[in-house]
Order: C-alpha cells, then sequence, then structure tokens
C-alpha cells in the first residue's frame, strides 16, 4: 500500500524505526485485534494499539461506565458514566485515530460465542479481572490457534504473559500455555478480586502498556517473545522479574494426555 502524507506524519516514529519501517506499518494497518475486556488493563491497551494503527480493533464487554472505574479505566471519561464500555471506548479511540476499524462488542465472552469471536482475529489481548473468564479465554485461544496476550493486576503487583502452546519450536515441542501455570481456577472466593483489595490505578497503565507492547511485537514478528516466561512487577519495591515458565506434560489442555478437548468445560 502508498501511504497518505498524513499517515507518513502520524506513523512517522514508528516508520523511522528500522525492526517497523513502511511494511511493519503496513502489516499494523492490517491487522486485527481482540481485546477482551475495556477496564483497568483493556484501557491501556485500546489506547496504545489505536496510536499504533492497528487496523482493527475488536472489544469484548457486558459492562457499563461507573463512576469507581474512573480512577483506573482512562479510555473512558466521567461524561461517559451509564454507558455502555465498548461504546465509550469506541467515542475515545476514534478521538485518537479515526482511521482504526473498532467493533464494539457488547456481551459477554462465554463457552458458546468465544471460538467464533475470537476466529475473526490475528490477536488476543485478554484484560479479564476474574479466573473463569480467564481460562475460557486461554482454552478458546488454544482451539483456535491464536496468540494470546494476558495480563493481571492486584493491588500493587502485575503480571504480563504471552501464550502459543500450539506453536512448534526447532526442537518439535512448545511453549505453555496458562493452564500449564495454573491447571484450574482458584476456589471462588480464596483470592480476593480488585473491588475486594483494591489497585493503584497507574500500575494498571503500565502492566497494560507492557501488554500492547508484546501484542505489537507479535504482530510485527520482532523481538524476543514473551512466550515462555513470565514478568512480575512488584509495584511497592519497583522490581521487574522475567520468569521462565515451561510446558506441563501433565496440562489438562496442552500436555501429553488431554483431558480437555473442547469448551464444554466451563458450561458445568
Amino acid at each position: 500500500m502508498s501511504f497518505t502524507e498524513a499517515q507518513i506524519n502520524r506513523y512517522a516514529r514508528h516508520i523511522l524505526l528500522e525492526e517497523v519501517g513502511g511494511k511493519g506499518q503496513e502489516k499494523l494497518l492490517d491487522s486485527r485485534v481482540l481485546v477482551v475486556g475495556a477496564g483497568g488493563l483493556g484501557s491501556p491497551v485500546l489506547l496504545y494499539l489505536a496510536a499504533a494503527g492497528v487496523g482493527t480493533l475488536g472489544i469484548v464487554d457486558d459492562d457499563v461506565v461507573d463512576l469507581s472505574n474512573l480512577q483506573r479505566q482512562i479510555v473512558h471519561s466521567t461524561d461517559a458514566i451509564g454507558t455502555p464500555k465498548v461504546e465509550s471506548a469506541k467515542k475515545t479511540l476514534a478521538g485518537i485515530n479515526p482511521e482504526v476499524t473498532v467493533v464494539p462488542l457488547q456481551q459477554r465472552l462465554g463457552p458458546d460465542n468465544a471460538l467464533d469471536l475470537i476466529s475473526d482475529y490475528d490477536i488476543i489481548a485478554d484484560g479479564t479481572d476474574n479466573f473463569a473468564t480467564r481460562f475460557l479465554v486461554n482454552d478458546a485461544c488454544y482451539f483456535a490457534g491464536k496468540t494470546l496476550v494476558s495480563a493481571a493486576i492486584l493491588r500493587f503487583d502485575a503480571q504480563v504473559y504471552t501464550f502459543k502452546p500450539f506453536e512448534e519450536d526447532a526442537d518439535g515441542g512448545h511453549g505453555p500455555c496458562y493452564r500449564c501455570l495454573f491447571p484450574e481456577p482458584p476456589p471462588e472466593g480464596q483470592i480476593p478480586t480488585c473491588a475486594e483489595a483494591g489497585v493503584l490505578g497507574a500500575l494498571c497503565g503500565m502492566a497494560g502498556s507492557l501488554q500492547a507492547t508484546e501484542v505489537l511485537k507479535e504482530l510485527l514478528g520482532i523481538g524476543d517473545s514473551l512466550s515462555g516466561a513470565l514478568i512480575v512487577c512488584e509495584g511497592l519495591g519497583t522490581t521487574f522479574r522475567k520468569i521462565t515458565i515451561k510446558r506441563d506434560p501433565g496440562c489438562p489442555l496442552c500436555g501429553d494426555d488431554t483431558t480437555i478437548t473442547d469448551l464444554s468445560v466451563h458450561k458445568e
């Protein structure tokens, strides 16, 4: 494709990067990313992907904007209170980059629609705040063969990871999925939610920005993939750790003897 003068100006700092250039920016403009959750993590992911020129952004969220969201969910504004989050986010993203096509999906991701929604996109960014949806997204991405870039936050701590368990390496093996780390959701009530324990708002921006960076790297095929590793940030100590994680042969989803063969496990 040939860029317009406005596009050259808008994406100049990307085009100047040897690892991106005009071909890379063209690739971004042709890319499709589905962001699950337009909350604390989804907000910075959406803002930076739109600014970067990712051509199509799908947003799945069935919630409406609440006053308590605004401390961290920066894609929404005070005058959006009471409106669907997907519509609020779409309006904000249009103001940042009107070239991006935003697909608002005001629905809850569930076992009956997950594969259909995910199949339309190149990469999935998970910014959900509950284990049930997090496991569902992981399983659906595995069955659909889609790269998943996920993050989690609570209080002053954050984690970021990329999962590509369907992709073979040079030795014929593959990386881990989310279930290789956590085989099943913890018992209900064992781990508090952000609504129960709180979260530092700015930490959401940091984790979401890291998440957006990993999405862009995967779309462009540059740098070292975070697949097979986990970034752990401890906000109060300002420390970052990168921990190697390996495939679990006993994983019920991607292991040697799989017991999860479809999404029906999420209907129980």
